[in-house]
């Protein structure tokens, strides 16, 4: 028995020498593809050791791989060479997609790629050694192609190769892996497969190379055959807008009609954040004049962007339609000729003239083909404006100037409308925030007693200066000046007495959950990051991340008596595309394709829903990639139910207003809609 044993042993051993003397090429493209995604899980998600996910990475690999066995040995590097410069390209994009996104790309955004010149700075301000270090994988594969050659192996294996019986061979293998981890996959995450938004979880679940195939799938499907998902999508619309439950707070209220008749003017504010509201460094704000705006008009405290990769036009698409960004893509570069329902087209309808205002080229996102399908009338862009090249901070005309010379615009568009519409999008605080000899005088240190024995000095550190998070800081300081200037000038009209200014973040300023942690927990005193032993330790986790990313909303006017019925706090949870019901209901305007709620009707049950599946209420915020919640309320008691039915109501959001984006569904349905709702089919 122990004979027969060792021979076994010796038998498998010889085996596998053979194998390794006769696949050397093709071992070493598997390892060299299974190590750049092993590091791409290491420097986004982080779950390295997750078994199952390492399975369907190696059964992939050698999957793609198995097909190499059907070239001529003398053909097989070229075919193996390719599939790592794809492994590469995928890694490196994707890693530099998750640093901005802190999701992954897909194949539907391609028509996004060149808005990448726009943000190049972005790009190269955030650009990791961890973003490029796959490059290196094609000239190693390329080097051992080079070691082969001056061996006899390819003239050994030409001889010896059997590349059918190994194709198959290496297909059964490759199956095996992946029976194993299916045998470990729930069917909660099978599911989440056919869910676009849950980019992160399904590379988290499955890996990134099957991932990109299911995207791939997911893009081509639709396109191959144009009715494909129409039914179900037409269905699922129809159903939505006939149920009593998502009508109920699509009501009046005390705000119906008070702003009818009055112009209003969207501020688009470029990456500025609420938490900035609340910083003072020696005695001066970091956002006086926002603040004082806050103060004046109505404040909306607890506000939140609903961007994905189309970032700053899908703040301006969900504001002005109550839509969601689109599941892959931008709405503005790939779905912008469909019909929607939006804020300019109906004060058109009420007699108001509407513009556009922007310091940078019409083509950025597309602008010049999608504001006249949005319902804007006259756009100023970069060639309404006179500036050089000193005069720009980042994308376009600096801030300060660019107000200066919309004031004139702006009293232009008043003298000869009798009502007018209009967005203003800023430019200057887009990131990277670098232009710190642009940005002025803001002085952000910090000063403290340093004691040796009895002996104490005050010592002065501006530890925040050429950081990521102090830089931005420093940046906002100066969209705020830019800002104080415009509403100095518009007090200072004879103009805009009837006019009401919406004053938003767009979005976040794309920083890090570490360099939002520097800000908090720096010691300046010893140079290092705070522990959580120290007593002013402040635990910044994901999900305050998370929530640190809302904006500012405010409503303001000049007009006193108007100010006197706009004015205070509103702290109930809101998102962009809550907007348009709640100043459309103030403007005597609807929007029944609307997903978002006038504020004021539905109160504490709002749920802001995210691209990505996550949501927010009053009482949690949820993270669908992990499927865990925080609670964000005191004291606050859940049913057992109310997470389940949040996350049906979010996959039903985001699926219904994804088929009206990609299907058209408000031209091709709304007659249809029309008719039921006449008859009185509601649900």
């Amino acid at each position: 028995m122990k004979d027969k044993f060792k021979y076994i042993l010796r038998k498998i051993r010889k085996l596998v020498i053979e194998y390794v003397a006769t696949n050397r090429l093709f071992l070493s493209y598997v390892i060299i593809a299974t190590i750049g995604l092993l590091l791409i899980r290491n420097f986004t998600i982080g779950n390295v050791d997750e078994l199952k996910v390492f399975a369907i990475d190696i059964s992939m690999v050698l999957l793609f791989g198995a097909f190499g066995y059907l070239f001529k040995p003398k053909n097989q590097f070229k075919y193996y060479f390719i599939l790592i410069l794809i492994f590469t390209i995928m890694e490196v994009v994707n890693s530099i997609y998750y640093t901005f996104y802190y999701s992954f790309a897909s194949f539907g955004e391609l028509a996004t790629v060149g808005q990448t010149e726009t943000v190049m700075g972005s790009i190269y301000e955030k650009l990791k050694i961890s973003d490029i270090i796959y490059v290196i994988f094609p000239f190693i594969f390329y080097f051992i192609h080079n070691k082969l050659i001056r061996t006899t192996y390819y003239n050994f294996i030409s001889v010896v190769e059997k590349g059918k019986k190994m194709c198959l061979i290496t297909v059964i293998v490759a199956l095996c892996f992946f029976v194993y981890a299916a045998m470990n996959t729930t069917t909660k995450e099978f599911g989440r497969l056919g869910h676009r938004w849950n980019r992160l979880s399904i590379v988290e679940g499955f890996g990134l190379v099957f991932y990109q195939c299911n995207d791939l799938v997911q893009t081509l499907t639709p396109k191959l055959n144009s009715l494909f998902g129409y039914d179900e999508a037409s269905q699922k619309f129809i159903e939505y807008f006939t149920n009593e439950e998502n009508l109920k707070y699509k009501k009046d209220n005390k705000y119906t009609n008070i702003l009818d008749g009055y112009n209003i003017v969207f501020v688009h504010m470029e990456g500025i954040e609420t938490f900035l509201m609340n910083l003072k460094f020696n005695g001066i704000e970091a956002t006086p004049n926002i603040n004082k705006l806050a103060r004046e008009g109505m404040f909306f405290t607890n506000f939140y962007p609903q961007i994905s990769t189309g970032t700053s036009s899908d703040t301006e698409f969900t504001l002005l339609t109550s839509l969601m960004p689109a599941a892959s893509g931008a709405i503005f570069t790939t779905y912008y000729n469909r019909e929607y329902v939006t804020i300019p087209k109906l004060l058109k309808e009420k007699g108001y003239f509407t513009f556009s205002m922007h310091g940078n080229y019409a083509s950025m996102w597309n602008r010049s083909n999608v504001h006249p399908k949005l319902g804007y009338d006259k756009m100023y862009f970069e060639e309404s404006f006179i500036y050089d090249k000193n005069d720009i901070i980042n994308l376009g005309i600096n801030d300060k100037m660019f107000f200066e010379q919309a004031i004139p615009i702006l009293e232009n568009v008043e003298e000869n409308n009798e009502k007018y519409m209009g967005t203003i999008i800023t430019l200057s605080n887009h990131s990277p925030f670098k232009y710190l000899n642009k940005y002025g005088e803001y002085d952000m240190s910090t000063t403290y007693k340093e004691c040796v024995e009895n002996n104490c000095e005050e010592v002065t550190t501006n530890y925040l200066y050429n950081t990521s998070v102090g830089n931005y800081i420093m940046s906002s300081h100066y969209a705020d000046e830019a800002l104080g200037e415009f509403i100095g000038y518009i007090n200072n009209s004879e103009y805009f007495n009837n006019t009401v200014f919406v004053l938003y973040g767009d979005h976040d300023a794309k920083l890090s959950k570490a360099e939002k942690n520097y800000y908090y927990n720096y010691d300046y005193k010893t140079g290092e990051l705070k522990t959580e032993e120290n007593p002013s330790y402040v635990d910044y986790d994901y999900y305050d991340h998370e929530l640190n990313k809302k904006t500012p909303l405010i409503l303001w006017t000049k007009n006193k008596e108007l100010r006197s019925k706009l004015n205070g706090k509103v702290d109930y949870v809101m998102g962009m595309y809550d907007v348009m019901p709640t100043i459309g209901n103030m403007l005597g305007i609807k929007n029944e394709y609307a997903f978002g709620n006038d504020i004021f009707n539905i109160k504490n049950n709002n749920i802001v829903v995210f691209p990505n599946g996550n949501f927010v209420t009053d009482l949690i915020y949820y993270n669908n990639s992990t499927g865990q919640s925080k609670i964000i309320k005191d004291n606050a008691e859940l049913n057992t139910d109310y997470i389940s039915s949040l996350i049906a109501k979010t996959e039903n959001i985001l699926e219904v207003s994804n088929a009206i984006v990609v299907h058209d569904l408000i031209k091709l349905e709304s007659e249809n809609l029309k008719t039921i709702k006449e008859k009185g089919i509601i649900k």
